[in-house]
């Protein structure tokens, strides 16, 4: 099985952080366009199937395959006669990877760190880099770290970490939230990620005499089994990567001053990352970025997978051709940087003319206050519960009479 070990040759706190970790990954397709996928949390590289597929032709592993040495590339999909080599892995604390026990372990950019020793194992000096969910996040801090080996950067589904990964807050989401937190069996937890993943009208289509809901939870079931229900190690460090997850501005600059384009691609319908956050990343990379909103949830790859590879496709076409920032972007013009943003707003204040904006601003602010509260209080709920967890029970021995 084809494996990374993770090494570092920097600090000795980095050292502790990355090595002895190995990740476990997969090539699929072969030609001189190399594409990285990161996916997100408690996902393995399988998730991207719909993705290899429809850029490589495929989904059998390079490392499965019985091609003879020197056979050409036979992937040709729908770009333009190049071939594509993808690969896929099991992001740390999750599948087949190392799953480290401290949450310390587990940031963006120390699994950004383990992306690129994965490029380097691999001997690719640059690749298209396209993550999904937290994949992305940590996506944007390879790319704002190594900029010099992207190609492109496609955002599937993504947010700015911390209180944007807040759910929107409603009785839907609160149901999915409490049931996640008490799936125990492989059947509970399929049941709560059909509603996380898709859209309710996409779960309720009917496919022949079955509902796609039905269909899926038999898949779900099937794979939760096969692969295991994800470690508490794994999964409370997952969180706190997307919850510690922050681009500085310098970050945000990195990336737009690289001269590579960026694809943001996202679900309307998406209970987990909101939209509103992906368009506000988007417009901060403007002009090197493209917003791609469509009708879909979370894992709108699978939703909308004919969509979402044609976006894909078009990112990397429009690399190729190196087609101009200006032509590539279809966001609206605005100021760029944070300052002239607020100078502006300062200019439109004076006029009287943002009284609308100034009480969107206000909201938003009350509202990410809610989100901070209930934070603490989910915290501290999972505190208690750990702490009477550890408490034992005091013996009491047989009274005397």
């Amino acid at each position: 099985m084809p494996y990374c070990e993770v090494q570092s040759q920097q600090s000795t706190q980095e050292t502790e952080l990355n090595n002895g970790i190995k990740i476990f990954y997969r090539t699929y397709g072969r030609g001189p366009i190399k594409v990285l996928l990161i996916i997100g949390l408690a996902g393995t590289h399988d998730s991207w199937g719909p993705q290899i597929r429809g850029l490589t032709g495929s989904d059998k592993p390079n490392d499965e395959e019985e091609t003879k040495a020197g056979e050409g590339c036979d992937n040709e999909v729908g770009y333009g006669g190049d071939g594509i080599e993808v690969c896929a892995f099991d992001n740390r604390g999750m599948g087949r990877s190392s799953i480290p026990i401290k949450k310390s372990e587990y940031t963006t950019r120390t699994m950004a760190k383990d992306a690129i020793a994965l490029l380097d194992h691999l001997g690719w000096p640059k690749a298209h880099v396209f993550g999904h969910s937290m994949g992305a996040m940590i996506a944007t801090k390879l790319a704002a770290m190594v900029p010099e080996k992207v190609l492109s950067l496609a955002l599937l589904n993504v947010t700015g970490g911390g209180f944007e990964c807040f759910p929107k807050l409603d009785r839907k989401t609160l149901s999915i939230a409490i049931r996640f937190l008490k799936a125990k069996t492989p059947e509970q937890r399929a049941a709560v990620d059909l509603d996380t993943h898709y859209s309710e009208d996409y779960l309720e289509e009917y496919v022949g005499s079955n509902t796609r809901r039905a269909i899926l939870y038999q898949e779900y079931v099937k794979n939760i089994s096969a692969t295991g229900m994800q470690s508490n190690y794994g999964f409370e460090g997952q969180v706190n990567a997307c919850w510690t997850h922050k681009l500085t501005r310098t970050e945000i600059e990195f990336i737009r001053s690289a001269g590579f384009l960026v694809s943001v691609i996202h679900g309307r319908e998406d209970v987990i990352a909101q939209i509103y956050y992906a368009r506000k990343l988007a417009e901060k990379l403007y002009p090197v970025a493209r917003m791609v909103d469509l009708h879909g949830g979370h894992l709108v790859s699978h939703e909308r997978t004919e969509e979402v590879n044609k976006a894909l496709l078009e990112l990397l076409m429009a690399s190729k051709m190196m087609v101009k920032p200006q032509d590539w972007t279809n966001l609206p013009q605005r100021s760029s940087g944070w300052l002239e943003t607020r100078t502006s707003r300062g200019r439109a204040n004076a006029e009287g003319g943002s009284s609308v904006s100034f009480m969107c601003n206000t909201l938003e602010k009350l509202h990410l206050c809610l989100l901070y509260l209930i934070g603490l209080f989910v915290l501290a709920f999972e505190f208690a519960k750990k702490s009477l967890r550890s408490v034992k029970p005091v013996r009491v021995g047989a009274s005397l009479t």
